[in-house]
């Protein structure tokens, strides 16, 4: 695309210089290559814009800064560059990247997912649906991303917006041959509160947008929880475009009532287990890798049979059911695709060999005091229907916020037999000061817990601890492959770890 043209494109305070072809659009002056557009905008830990001379000696024709100090520094010491003033750097870096791209959002159908817990699972859910009725879609979330049939690595649930779109227009390519198929008509991704609050998806039309639930989580960014539901909102109000054709809501959560609000511009579904939500779930029946019940829409109702285990899963399939009848699935095409689908990895994820040891080890990301409590009541379910215990290991993040930790040490007590609290990732804190302080939740209950910083030893010490028919809950990390401590990043795999102590049982 031509500068000149590009420059129409965004809001731009001042311009100064020209530039021919732009070739492609980067934030980080690390990927800049010859016929660049380098866009230096300030963020939360560091600033682009003492980056844009590093830029410039990689090959940026043209440079994007929301510095007024840098725009005339630039313009004194490189005049042979092209450059704009902004008022927003990541508005620019959306608008900049959608027009140098072709503008991909406009080539698919986005449905968005927004919550404290079931974003992933959700996300996934719906992209399997949408997917058994042979349409191609992207995933963009907290584990993966999926570009047709191309899986890759997601470092974040929600991108920089010139990232995503970037994933857009490869997705809108994926499979497609010119005159005979398209390529990706659907996207399906996560929308963190951090991304909505940060404009990092600036632009992006959402067709359905859907709300999980909310629950206390990163008041460390937000600081009130009055905040971070503002965030969770901007979704449905649109963020710098339309709001979502559909707004799909989770009932059973009090934080509705506003979100409803918040969505009052789009068609609103609401969905919930019983109550007067418009979706429902009725006769549900559970049982280990089997939940079956009814879902009772408007007018009709249809029997489902899900893999899925527990409440929660019940609430994340009815999201994403609602969803895909947005998309326009029917009902018996959600209930067809059902059984097949596949379990999230690092969600009640069961641990390979523990089956042979004679009791169940299961890796869950949870790691809210709400989802540890839902974990440990679907493990208490399941535990007790063989006359089995639950020990839950679980540990609180570093730099994260501090008063959710005595909350999730009190949620393990609550329905445990025995608690093993360790470190998850203390990032730059002390390992203990974090246990201490979940250790104080845990203390107000009469559960037994052992104390062991080490993540390997304390895994070991929960699996030796489980007798015949026990459920041990590796909670906190999931899926991740890592661990972040104060002056390293370390492999770490819970299933990984698991295994190999389950194996020097045998």
């Amino acid at each position: 695309m031509q500068w000149a043209e590009a420059l129409r494109e965004m809001s731009v305070i001042e311009s100064a210089g020209a530039a021919g072809e732009v070739a492609s659009v980067e934030y980080d002056s690390r990927h800049v290559r010859a016929g660049a557009a380098f866009v230096a905008m300030r963020g939360g830990t560091t600033d682009g814009n003492r980056y844009i001379d590093t830029a410039i000696s990689q090959g940026a024709v043209a440079i994007v800064t929301d510095s007024r100090d840098a725009y005339e520094k630039l313009r004194r010491e490189h005049p042979e560059i092209a450059a704009a003033q902004v008022q927003h750097g990541r508005r620019a870096l959306a608008e900049l990247s959608a027009a140098v791209l072709g503008h991909p959002e406009r080539k698919l159908a986005v449905s968005a997912v927004t919550g404290t817990n079931g974003k992933t699972t959700t996300a996934y859910l719906l992209e399997q649906m949408l997917r058994s009725v042979g349409r191609t879609c992207v995933l963009i979330g907290t584990i993966e991303t999926h570009v047709g049939d191309e899986v890759r690595e997601s470092p974040h649930t929600t991108p920089e917006s010139r990232d995503i779109l970037q994933i857009l227009a490869d997705g809108a390519r994926a499979g497609a041959i010119e005159g005979v198929r398209p390529g990706a008509t659907e996207a399906v991704m996560e929308m963190s509160s951090h991304a909505l609050d940060q404009e990092r998806v600036w632009g992006i039309p959402v067709d359905v947008a859907i709300f999980t639930n909310l629950t206390q989580d990163h008041l460390d960014y937000h600081g009130t929880m009055e905040r971070y539901l503002a965030a969770k909102a901007k979704l449905f109000a649109g963020v710098g475009s339309a709001p979502p054709r559909v707004a799909v809501i989770n009932a059973d959560n009090p934080a509705s009532v506003l979100l409803m609000e918040a969505a009052k511009h789009s068609r609103r579904m609401t969905y919930g287990i019983g109550g007067a939500a418009d979706y429902r779930a009725e006769s549900i029946s559970m049982s280990a890798g089997e939940t079956r019940f009814t879902f009772a829409t408007i007018g009709r109702s249809i029997e489902i049979h899900s893999p899925l285990s527990g409440r929660v899963n019940v609430s994340n399939l009815l999201a994403a059911s609602c969803a895909a009848l947005a998309r326009g699935l029917l009902l018996e095409q959600i209930a067809a695709a059902v059984p097949r689908l596949k379990q999230v990895p690092g969600r009640f994820q069961v641990v390979p060999g523990s089956a042979e040891a004679g009791f169940t080890v299961v890796v869950d990301y949870a790691h809210t005091d709400d989802a540890l409590r839902n974990l440990i009541a679907l493990a208490r379910e399941l535990a007790g229907e063989r006359g089995g215990r639950v020990i839950t290991l679980f540990g609180c993040g570093g730099d994260r916020d501090r008063t959710k930790r005595p909350r999730m040490g009190r949620a393990a007590g609550e329905n445990s037999d025995l608690v093993v609290l360790t470190s998850d990732n203390p990032r730059s804190e002390e390992p203990m000061s974090i246990i201490n302080e979940a250790l104080a939740g845990v203390r107000e209950t009469t559960t037994e817990c052992i104390v062991e910083p080490d993540r390997a030893a304390a895994i070991g010490l929960a699996i030796r601890a489980a007798r015949e028919r026990d459920i041990v809950l590796i909670a906190g990390k999931g899926h991740e492959k890592v661990q972040i401590l104060r002056d390293r990043t370390i492999p770490f795999d819970d299933v990984v770890v698991a295994e190999r102590i389950l194996k020097g049982l045998r």
